[in-house]
């Protein structure tokens, strides 16, 4: 039921990053949405960490099966590309808008490591045989 749970939530934030990329250019609502996603998507990260200890499984990378490793290895980059769209999308919002077509290419790239995260979570979470 956790489980379920936590994917509940990891397909909320995916659609809520969509709706975030649909209101681009109504751009307050985009940085409000946008930045609910990313922070909603770390707290579901620390939501993952306290119960399941999940980093001491990632640590133990050659003992885990591939899925989990290339699951870990997504959502490590996604949370990274994070880091990248704040610092971009502050810099548009400042007036520096030579950042606006590497923001928009970053934004692309991080919603599809986030729909690649949510995918493979289903992996990562399913019962070894």
């Amino acid at each position: 039921m956790e489980a379920l749970f936590m994917q509940i939530q990891s397909f909320c934030i995916v659609a809520l990053m969509a709706v975030g990329i649909y209101v681009n250019k109504r751009r307050k609502l985009h940085v409000k949405i946008m930045s609910l996603a990313m922070i909603w998507d770390v707290a579901l990260i620390l939501q993952i960490e306290l119960s399941r200890s999940a980093i001491l499984k990632a640590s133990k990378a050659m003992d885990n099966a591939l899925a989990l490793n290339v699951h870990v290895s997504i959502a490590v980059s996604t949370v990274v590309f994070y880091c990248f769209m704040i610092y971009t999308g502050r810099a548009v919002l400042s007036g520096n808008h030579s950042f606006r077509k590497r923001h928009r290419a970053l934004g692309y790239t991080t919603f599809i490591l986030r729909i690649l995260t949510f995918v493979t979570s289903f992996w990562a979470v399913a019962p070894k045989a």
